[in-house]
């Protein structure tokens, strides 16, 4: 028995996937969406902030009305200001940092007018110092803030020379202002920083998450398709072979040996029934059709009858009902032994087929006397290899052995599940 027919392999290994770049492209458009709802706290807090500071700088009896409705007129600017440029530019997270310097410059502008003409504008200090860290880097927020700080009460001293225990009590406002600030705008930044990350990290996460799915579900795919390939291999396959090699003798036999002709046909027309079993067989996902309802040792017998007549079983050991896996694995090797002793071993070579039943596992060998090959060559037919394959599926092993004009035998040992022992010391 020589090395066996090669057939077309399945596919030997998925395909460099993609999908990765979109992916997080979906859970970034995921994380932009709970940004923004998650705003609407910050536009409360701004809203609160420019409302209170507008009626308080109104109803402060300071200041004339003229110098108050300039004040407030100007200091109006910043609500469409901030809705139409500022808030795109925050809920983005300041990505376009052009943008968000031109937003934070236009703010500043906007404020100190009607801050350096009303001191209680300066309370709208605490919704710009937020937005200035949420958009800017450190540095040039921390500059901002000083301006929005310092600047207005600069501007209102040279403005209005009020008395020096006014100039003492607004500058220590700046000042402690602008300490809060800093510290509080430090720990926004920490915030939306640690916020990115963990966004990041999440979108990642969903993204492998979904690859690892889609690899899953990909493997599944290839391991049912080689699973396919090597059940139509060991039986429609060989079926069809057995079919043409039983038509060429046929067609010799018609002129020179009539009745053995029809002995090839009836045995040419339970191959076709057999195969349309095993067909229905592997549509219905069941067990093959020699192991339906039928023990293993039996099964062999059967299989060794149809494929070689010279073929013998012989069993060794106290034979019994294995788990399925197990009995397929014993059944389809021999049913590639068999069939290829039946190409290649030659027209007078015997074949025995031997099992053996032991308490940790089944052996099964199939040996012909036919002509051999080298099994020191690599051996690149599907056949043999999905006798190897096979086995190692269920955790056993499998090897060939042959050499020229001494035979061959492949030999199959699959491992049998050991009964758990119980509390009385015996064996389940």
């Amino acid at each position: 028995m020589s090395a066996d027919l090669p057939l077309e392999e399945p596919a030997r290994r998925l395909s460099e996937l993609g999908g990765l770049s979109e992916l997080g492209e979906r859970a970034g458009a995921r994380d932009a969406d709970v940004w923004d709802r998650s705003f609407l706290p910050w536009d409360l807090y701004f809203a609160f902030v420019w409302t209170a500071t507008l009626i308080f700088a109104l109803g402060a009896p300071s200041f004339s009305d003229p110098v108050r409705t300039t004040a407030a007129a100007l200091f109006v600017l910043l609500a469409p200001w901030y809705v139409w440029v500022g808030r795109p530019e925050l809920v983005g997270q300041g990505e376009d940092e052009r943008r968000s310097t031109r937003y934070i410059a236009g703010a500043v502008l906007l404020f100190l007018p009607p801050a350096i003409l009303a001191g209680e504008m300066r309370l709208a200090t605490f919704a710009l110092a937020p937005q200035c860290f949420m958009l800017l880097r450190m540095r040039p927020a921390l500059t901002a803030v000083a301006v929005i700080n310092i600047a207005p009460v600069a501007g209102w001293v040279a403005l209005w020379r009020p008395d020096g225990p006014s100039v003492f009590f607004n500058s220590l406002f700046a000042v402690v202002t602008l300490v809060f600030s800093a510290v509080f705008g430090s720990w926004i930044i920490q915030i939306i920083e640690q916020s990115r990350e963990r966004a990041a990290l999440i979108a990642e996460l969903e993204a492998s998450r979904e690859e690892i799915a889609r690899l899953s579900a990909e493997r599944g795919r290839l391991a049912e398709r080689e699973r396919m390939s090597r059940e139509i291999h060991d039986t429609l396959a060989q079926g069809f072979t057995s079919l043409l090699m039983l038509v060429q003798v046929v067609d010799l036999e018609l002129e020179r040996d009539l009745p053995q002709a029809r002995r090839h046909l009836d045995l040419m027309a339970g191959t076709a029934r057999q195969n349309l079993a095993e067909a229905r067989a592997l549509v219905a996902g069941g067990a093959p059709v020699d192991l339906d309802g039928s023990s293993l040792p039996d099964a062999l017998r059967r299989l060794a009858a149809r494929h070689a007549a010279a073929a013998s079983v012989e069993v060794t050991g106290a034979a019994r009902p294995l788990a399925p896996g197990i009995e397929v694995v014993a059944l389809r090797t021999c049913q590639e032994a068999l069939a290829n002793a039946a190409k290649h071993a030659g027209p007078k070579a015997a074949v025995a087929i031997a099992l053996a039943y032991d308490d940790a596992a089944l052996h099964v060998s199939v040996r012909d006397t036919g002509c051999g090959f080298d099994d020191s060559v690599s051996l690149r037919g599907y056949g043999l290899n999905g006798v190897r394959a096979r086995a190692a599926e269920v955790g056993g092993s499998a090897e060939v052995r042959s050499a020229p004009g001494r035979g061959t035998t492949v030999s199959v040992r699959l491992p049998l599940p050991q009964p758990s022992p119980q509390p009385d010391g015996s064996r389940s």
